[in-house]
């Protein structure tokens, strides 16, 4: 999984005021835990476009005066009008113990029942997986192979070795449904 460097700089005063004078110098309160110290510190707003913006998930190597640390973003808290980041937490990595987190689904190959005139229909872009830091995969990926008109993949049909999707296994990833095309056509050969 790909990495992203981010520094900081620690925060001496811990509070709302302290807060909102950070976030007025473009700068977001953050803190990091899971370690054997939680760490308040503040990020540059900048910096954090390229691991909140983008489709992928990625590690974060911290570095907060000094002190270096591999991470996953754990929440984030947006402003309700401006859609500013807010706060940021960072959850420490370790090696030996498992993390849940969000991982996006890709669908790889060609559905025969989208080839015939059905409609593809994603309803979960993204699955909760359950593995040690080294084993979590960049995406999960589905194949579209053997997707017929009215079939679907579910969350339990997936099986993988270095980790667990905790996603409730009835939920339905991707389906082909009938289009409005294909009913009228079927109904036409049916007179």
């Amino acid at each position: 999984m790909k990495s992203i460097a981010i520094s900081g700089s620690l925060r001496e005063n811990v509070g709302k005021r302290d807060a909102k004078e950070l976030r007025y110098e473009g700068k977001v309160p953050a803190v990091l835990y899971g370690g054997k110290n939680q760490l308040h510190f503040s990020v540059v707003a900048s910096d954090l476009r390229d691991l909140i913006y983008t489709p992928d998930v990625n590690f974060v190597d911290l570095d907060v005066a000094g002190s270096k640390a591999k991470a996953i973003v754990q929440d984030i808290q947006f402003h309700p009008l401006t859609e500013k980041i807010v706060h940021i937490d960072f959850l420490e990595l370790n090696d030996k113990k498992p993390v849940i987190m969000q991982v996006p689904v890709k669908l790889t190959g060609t559905s025969p029942g989208v080839k015939v005139g059905g409609k593809l229909v994603q309803k979960l872009r993204s699955l909760r997986v359950k593995a040690l830091p080294q084993d979590l995969p960049q995406f999960v990926e589905v194949s579209l192979a053997a997707l017929e008109v009215g079939k679907s993949v579910r969350v339990g049909e997936l099986k993988f070795n270095k980790f667990e999707i905790s996603n409730n296994p009835e939920d339905t990833i991707v389906s082909v449904t009938m289009s409005r095309a294909l009913k009228q056509a079927e109904q036409e050969a049916g007179k």
